[in-house]
């Protein structure tokens, strides 16, 4: 029997189906409304870094064929086939998406669905309704995802700007539109809606052995009742992701001043391969502000070939002011490398110190520290969270009391606490040691209590920590980039410095205090530690900073 999913439920493929020879259905309709439905293949940054899997009506398959575009069959908008042990070790994520060919919005969309069948049995569906919608153009249906293997998570997240957007997110371009494409040539599978019987007929996979496998066979679902075709693209429109040109003569980066160190490449840039372009792409991490990028002369030094300063380039209209990027300038272009980030998850950090969390996803409030929203978009209830009597009397005890919020509703909310760096921490029915001090938010589905940590006493404290268990996400915050080390029998952490560590390490206070230890002058100062131990797997969180 399928599986009926909500926003935000996700799951393992392995817990759906047997099977790895998969058929994605998406149904999706509304009056006087054409949509284009495709398939992005992302990198391990959720990026598009391949063109070639960007699977769409001019690219209708992956240069392996492990993603395919099939048509519309089965009362599907629109089909593809997923054969996921073929699928690169580069492609780390399929995002599903639908965005409007022409006018229109998502809220006027009617009853639509996205659905896994193994087989030729529906095995999981996730339907929604355009009243999930408003003014967007794009929605973000369902993803495949490789973590350790491979998932499925509904998603339903609207996207502003239709397909043009959606794919400067994903790090693409929109091409020019020349000339209609010529249909692609190969062996791609053609089009075979399945026939009226109960049985569906098979797909042509590639060809294999006759032995019977366990896992069920790739199949289409059977087709209902006929109905009218809609019309999959009316105006078709070229588009597709382009690898930014490198640039023909770019300069070689300038060597540093004398005394400083050397320029390091920017996030995302391979050393050795030119300089960046003039303005980020958006999605694109810019270079740390007060920092030079890679390639730029010295502050204050004019770069070599300028104009004399004062002086215009040639060719360029008098009036118009040096720097001046070639493709327009202004407010947009200086806050392109900041705009807002949607992944289509839950959790999704904005950058090192700002977190966004989307109450519409999972139905789940988030339980956060007091005083930590510093925006919001929709309609989100905050409230405060108590401990109740008992709760206090242990936070008070043990120091590992929480001043809560709760938030509540349908919109984001971004969270942020004195510049901290926040790191997002997805729980799957295990569980994480977390001081008070170093937490930041997470979802009320977690169960968290005190834990004791055994051995004798030592003065100050640090003798509790939180303990979070089950199904959700914790955000943890840290002074600077934490380390996170494996536990071994010779594991020792300061305990003023450690955030973090499994739930299944064995902790042990190493206290170096000794009678008439202070009279002394000059001891080392580390007189407590926390040693660890545990099985192999087990790892701690140590951040650069003594609280």
């Amino acid at each position: 029997m399928a599986r009926e999913f909500q926003r935000g439920h996700k799951a393992k493929i392995s817990d759906l189906t047997s099977g790895t020879d998969l058929y994605v259905g998406v149904q999706i309709a509304g009056p006087g409304l054409t949509f284009d439905i495709s398939c992005f293949g992302l990198d391990a940054n959720e990026q598009l870094s391949d063109d070639r899997y960007f699977i769409f009506f001019n690219q209708p398959k992956s240069p392996e064929e492990s993603i395919q575009l099939l048509g519309a069959q089965a009362g599907d908008t629109e089909s593809f086939r997923v054969t996921l042990d073929r699928i690169p070790a580069n492609i780390h994520k399929l995002s599903f998406t639908a965005t409007l060919d022409g006018a229109g919005q998502m809220s006027q969309v009617g009853p639509g669905y996205i659905r896994i069948v193994a087989g030729g049995e529906e095995v999981v569906k996730y339907a929604f309704t355009g009243s999930e919608f408003t003014t967007e153009r794009a929605v973000m249906l369902g993803d495949f995802y490789l973590k350790d293997v491979w998932r499925f998570a509904a998603v339903g997240q609207g996207f502003d700007g239709g397909l043009e957007a959606l794919l400067k997110n994903f790090g693409g371009e929109v091409a020019e539109e020349e000339a209609p494409a010529a249909p692609p040539q190969g062996a791609a599978p053609s089009f075979a809606p399945p026939a009226q019987a109960a049985a569906p007929p098979a797909f042509g996979a590639p060809a294999a052995p006759q032995a019977p496998q366990p896992a069920p066979a790739f199949g289409a679902p059977p087709a209902p009742a006929p109905v009218p075709q809609q019309p999959i693209h009316a105006a078709p429109t070229i588009a597709a992701p382009m690898a930014p040109a490198p640039a023909p003569h770019a300069p070689a980066p300038a060597p540093a001043p004398y005394g400083q160190p050397p320029q390091q490449p920017q996030f995302g840039q391979v050393p050795g391969q030119g300089a960046p372009p003039a303005a980020p792409t958006y999605g694109q991490q810019a270079p740390p502000f007060g920092q030079q990028p890679p390639g730029a002369p010295p502050f204050g030094q004019q770069p070599p070939g300028a104009p004399p300063f004062g002086q215009q380039p040639p060719g360029m209209p008098q009036g118009v002011p040096q720097g001046v990027p070639a493709g327009g300038a202004g407010l947009q272009a200086a806050l392109s490398p900041y705009k807002e980030t949607a992944t289509g998850q839950r959790w999704t950090s904005q950058n090192q110190q700002l977190m966004r969390v989307d109450l519409t996803m999972g139905g789940t409030p988030v339980l956060a520290r007091q005083g930590s929203m510093v925006m919001y978009q929709g309609k989100v209830d905050f409230g405060y969270k108590g401990a109740g009597f008992a709760g206090r009397v242990v936070g008070n005890a043990t120091g590992q009391e929480m001043q809560l919020m709760r938030c509540t509703g349908r919109g984001q909310v971004f969270l942020a606490e004195e510049g901290s760096h926040l790191h997002p921490i997805e729980l799957q029915g295990d569980g994480i040691c977390v001081s008070a001090e170093s937490v930041l938010a997470f979802d009320e589905s977690l169960q968290y209590e005190v834990r004791r940590i055994e051995g004798h006493g030592i003065p100050g404290g640090a003798l509790f920590t939180m303990q979070f268990q089950g199904t959700g996400t914790v955000v943890i915050k840290t002074h600077g980039v934490p380390v996170v080390l494996p536990v071994t029998p010779t594991t020792f952490a300061d305990c003023n410095a450690v955030v973090a560590w499994s739930s299944a390490s064995q902790v042990i206070i190493s206290s170096q205090v000794r009678l008439r230890r202070n009279a002394y002058p000059g001891h080392s100062g580390e007189t407590v530690n926390l040693q660890f131990r545990g099985a192999p797997g087990n790892f701690i969180v140590v951040q650069p900073y003594e609280v």
